[in-house]
């Protein structure tokens, strides 16, 4: 089964012993794995009375009031009535948000009580963010996940210095990327799928130390940035945008912690990197649904994890490499749409390994389903020149981590 990773539960890392949690009936805590996934319920009830109350407590949950008053009057529609415990100065008891006493960080010994994080996943609620929002400066995360806010991002986020999730999935926030979000310094998590973003994805954003990064199903177009490499994600999800050219070559420098890559369904063109062999713990390449040309890299055979390999609906020539059919964790193997001209006996044996293997609408001589011959006469992309390392197996594998070490070791 496709296995969507997704950062684990950071809260307990960013306030490690010190944080004792106590949450105002609550929408329900979690990490948002789709647009309109669950959450993991972390309780309901008052919060803790803290020993005292000190001024800094009160500061700080004065800030939080202001900003959630704000907050709330740009908030038009709330069919569920989750606002109306938005009421009076005790932020903590506000339906979908949540508390921690805190060690006072100058050492008095005391404890702060702090808002740690707004859960309203699945609030259905209608408006708009506010700038106040940044007054929450103890926030570790924001999940709205499935809701109808609209507009953009205030350039106040940038602020949020104690943020690592960001889910902002599922709304109608429209505009260019929301570039403020780039300057949150400890975020970890972002997730922006299924709202209407638009125009080209900024460079810096895969300079960050995001985990994951999901920007899917919005209307962002222009290349893929060439220092994509960069990234030290385990989750990479660009699908469904507009986005155009080769898929970069720093692609294949990535980091080796990265479990899943979806670029399906853009403008894609180019080769697929030999590069992509170097992910050892690959399990989901999906990269259907573009304009790839060219044969495949037989370092694809390297990735011994990948479960899901789709490479359907791409102008893909050349014959099917035996070794990717021999991959031992696949699941379900698609080539469907492309132009190969063929594949050997190990393929055909993936029927008896209960693995989906589609070949459709290609052209392999001898199998049913496939392109009527005049369209196979010419085949896309003749003339382009993939890098390609050929050899057996070992080979190939061996020669794509020497050369990686070698290029990481000669950098300063």
């Amino acid at each position: 089964m496709l296995k969507i990773l997704v950062i684990h539960f950071l809260l307990q890392t960013i306030f490690a012993t010190e944080a004792a949690f106590s949450v105002g009936g609550g929408v329900g805590l979690g990490v948002g794995v789709g647009a309109g996934g669950g959450g993991v319920w972390v309780g309901s009830g008052g919060i803790n009375s803290p020993s005292p109350y000190d001024s800094s407590s009160a500061a700080r949950l004065s800030n939080a009031y202001t900003a959630l008053q704000a907050w709330k009057s740009a908030i038009k529609d709330d069919p569920l009535g989750i606002l109306k415990t938005w009421a009076g100065s005790n932020v903590c008891v506000y339906k979908g948000v949540f508390c921690a006493d805190l060690q006072d960080s100058m050492g008095s010994g005391s404890q702060i009580t702090v808002v740690a994080g707004i859960d309203l996943n699945h609030a259905n609620l209608q408006g708009t963010l506010v700038k106040e929002l940044s007054l929450l400066t103890d926030m570790s995360l924001l999940h709205l996940n499935t809701n109808r806010f609209s507009g953009t991002i205030p350039d106040t986020f940038r602020d949020l210095t104690s943020l690592t999730e960001l889910d902002l999935s599922n709304n109608h926030f429209s505009g260019p990327f929301p570039t403020q979000i780039i300057y949150i310094p400890n975020l970890l998590y972002l997730d922006l799928r299924f709202n209407s973003f638009q125009g080209p994805i900024p460079d810096d954003i895969f300079n960050k130390r995001l985990d994951a990064i999901f920007l899917n199903n919005n209307l962002f177009d222009g290349e893929i940035p060439q220092n994509l490499g960069n990234s030290p994600a385990s989750v990479i999800n660009l699908a469904n945008n507009k986005l155009t050219g080769d898929i970069p070559f720093s692609f294949g420098y990535m980091s080796p912690k990265l479990k899943e890559v979806l670029f399906l369904n853009n403008q894609l063109t180019g080769c697929i990197p030999e590069g992509v062999g170097l992910w050892s713990d690959l399990q989901v390449f999906d990269v259907s649904f573009n304009s790839l040309m060219g044969h495949l890299p037989d370092s694809i055979s390297c990735l011994n994890e990948i479960e899901v390999l789709n490479l359907g609906h791409n102008r893909i020539s050349g014959v099917l490499p035996e070794m990717v059919c021999e991959l031992r964790s696949l699941i379900n193997l698609t080539v469907a749409y492309n132009f190969l001209s063929g594949f050997d006996q190990e393929c055909s044996k993936l029927f008896y390994r209960n693995v989906g293997f589609d070949f459709t609408s290609n052209c392999i001589p001898g199998r049913e389903m496939q392109r009527p011959q005049p369209e196979c006469s010419a085949i896309p992309g003749g003339s382009l020149s993939c890098l390609r390392i050929p050899g057996a197996k070992p080979l190939v594998c061996g020669q794509l981590f020497e050369a990686k070490h070698a290029t990481t070791s000669s950098s300063p």
